[in-house]
């Protein structure tokens, strides 16, 4: 399957860009457990934020940011398969679990819910 992950990444942060550094590094704590469960993991920001660099935003405060970060993950909904929606208030990753809801895909709330999850023992690790 192909997983949204999906929770806080400019909420809570004042915009400040090390506490959105720091967000999108927890997202991105989930991707080798869900790839070595089997799937294939997808971050909203990984497509948003090289297609707002490319439209000349600065950043997610940006105000062209308004018509690439919530779309780019409307739009990779359509090809996801379902949805780990990780811990903390977030507006984007509501929608993204409302959408996905709406399209009939499964949303986990723990990666020990995702299909085939592995436990970390006995996985490529880390040094």
């Amino acid at each position: 399957m192909l997983i949204l992950i999906a929770g806080p990444y400019r909420s809570g942060t004042g915009d400040d860009p090390e506490l959105m550094a720091r967000n999108l590094a927890r997202l991105e704590e989930a991707a080798w457990p869900i790839f070595r469960s089997g799937h294939v993991p997808m971050i909203g920001e990984w497509v948003a934020l090289p297609v707002l660099r490319g439209a000349g935003g600065t950043g997610p405060a940006d105000p062209v940011a308004e018509q690439i970060m919530y779309p780019t993950a409307e739009r990779l909904l359509r090809h996801c398969d379902a949805v780990l929606r990780l811990p903390g208030e977030s507006t984007g990753a509501d929608q993204d679990v409302r959408i996905a809801r709406e399209r009939g895909l499964p949303v986990y709330h723990r990666l020990e819910d995702v299909p085939g999850y592995r436990s970390p023992a006995g996985g490529a690790g880390r040094h």
